[in-house]
Order: structure tokens, then C-alpha cells, then sequence
């Protein structure tokens, strides 16, 4: 069993509906997205799952970076250096930056995300715009220094976490499933952006196939044996529904592993 927490690091905020969603909205209405990193603390390991990006990254994109990951898990009595695996869901700039903060864990990314990366799909600036080079150089000297686990499927990071290849999203977009106190949680990341992408199969503005997406929803519903079991990837929903991790981290890291407190 693990504590289980999100940490939101950033967010975006007044983005128009019809630029998230395929297909538009009619009433075209404001909708905010905050960005998070989670970890999974067991009593003898600790797995971060995704990594975030560095301020300069937020300056250039237009994002409000509110407080390094880093931070807040030290709040949490997590010291980035014993950190043990860290799960890269996909390698967009908003989940693969700042790994080398973690510099002695385990990289788990899968096959297909990393040939898809480095691949001819990237010769498109339209597949590769949410990608950062940097990001996905150092990965590739992070396979050269033995630090990269590859996955080819499902995959069982360590004793009651385990990854699920989605695609959809990208080509090797994971999900984490997180023993936990109330059941096994599922962390979507961007197989459902929102609560709402799940729901009512809308489906986000970057996609890398429609069919896989629509796919995703119906296996988050298995591997999540109830709808408050999953728990979406940049939802600003999440940070109301759960209570804070800390008093200290108010408004910044909230906890997964408890029931919500708002349906």
C-alpha cells in the first residue's frame, strides 16, 4: 500500500473549450488546466510518476509555474536522490522535463513512446510541437548511461504499481494504476485529460490516433473498478475533490490515496 499525491507545479489558465477539445464547444466557454507530477510513497520505495517542466520551459510556453516538484516533495519528506523508479507516462515537455532532478531512480518509459520520439512522425511540426529536443536528448544519453527501463506493454513497475500502455495521446502514452488504502487508483495522465474527457468521450486537441483515445476511456473503466478511482491528468477538478496533502502545500499537492471529498 501507498501514499499516493498530486502535486501540482503549474497551470494555464482561461484557454477557450473549442482549442482542448476536437470538435469544438457551442458555448465555447473558459476552461483552466493545471499541470501535476504524483508520487507513490511505500514504507522501503518511493516512485515519482512524471517529472514536469523547468521555469524557462513554463516562460517560453505562456504556463504559471507555481513551485518546483522537488519542493513540495521534500515538504512530503521525499528526497529526490532516494527516489527509486520514475515512470515517464510520455515524453511531451509537460511530463519529461527536470528527470535529471532524480538522479539515481530507474526510467520507465515505453518502447513505443521512445521510437515514436525519435522517429519520422517528428518530421511534422504539428506531432512535434509539444515535444522539447532537450527532453528527448537526454533520454536517449539516459539509455546510453543504463538508467532507461523499457516496457513493451503493461508492465509491473514494483510490488502494486503498475503501467498500462494507452497510446491515443501519443504513440506510448502509459497509465499507473497505485495500490493504495481505498483500492487500486488509477493515474489516467493524458489518457483523460479532464473528468470530463471520460464521461463524455470528448476527446483533446492533441492526439495521435481518435480510435485509441476512445479505446482508453473503456480500459481506465476496467482498470479502475470505480469512476472516482481514476483520476484524470491535468484536471483543475482534482485539487478541489481530494484534501491537501500538508497544510503546508495547500492549494499545491493534494492526496489521492483518501476518498475525495466532493463527488
Amino acid at each position: 500500500m501507498y501514499e499516493l499525491h498530486a502535486i501540482k507545479y503549474a497551470e494555464l489558465k482561461a484557454r477557450k473549450r473549442s482549442e482542448v477539445f476536437i470538435g469544438g464547444d457551442p458555448h465555447d466557454g473558459r476552461i483552466d488546466m493545471d499541470y501535476f507530477v504524483w508520487v507513490a510513497i511505500g514504507t522501503d520505495r518511493v516512485c515519482v510518476i512524471d517529472t514536469g517542466f523547468a521555469p524557462e520551459v513554463a516562460a517560453r510556453r505562456g504556463r504559471r509555474y507555481i513551485q518546483p516538484p522537488v519542493e513540495s516533495l521534500s515538504i512530503l519528506g521525499v528526497d529526490a536522490d532516494s527516489v527509486d523508479d520514475v515512470v515517464i507516462t510520455h515524453m511531451h515537455f509537460d511530463h519529461a522535463g527536470n528527470f535529471e532532478l532524480f538522479p539515481n531512480a530507474r526510467l520507465h518509459v515505453q518502447d513505443r513512446e521512445m521510437a515514436f520520439v525519435t522517429g519520422r512522425q517528428m518530421t511534422h511540426p504539428f506531432m512535434r510541437a509539444a515535444y522539447e529536443a532537450d527532453d528527448v536528448v537526454r533520454m536517449v544519453r539516459a539509455v546510453y548511461g543504463d538508467r532507461v527501463v523499457f516496457h513493451d506493454g503493461d508492465a509491473v513497475i514494483a510490488p502494486g504499481i503498475e503501467c498500462f500502455l494507452m497510446g491515443g495521446h501519443t504513440r506510448g502514452l502509459q497509465s499507473v494504476r497505485v495500490a493504495t488504502a481505498r483500492g487500486g487508483v488509477v493515474l489516467a495522465s493524458d489518457s483523460s485529460h479532464y473528468y470530463e474527457n471520460l464521461e463524455q468521450g470528448l476527446i483533446f486537441s492533441i492526439v495521435e490516433s481518435a480510435g485509441d483515445v476512445l479505446e482508453g476511456y473503456r480500459r481506465l473503466r476496467e482498470l479502475g473498478t470505480r469512476l472516482d478511482l481514476i483520476v484524470p491528468g491535468h484536471d483543475p477538478l482534482v485539487m478541489s475533490r481530494y484534501p491537501a496533502s500538508d497544510p503546508r502545500l495547500e492549494g499545491i499537492a493534494v492526496r489521492l490515496d483518501v476518498e475525495p471529498t466532493k463527488a
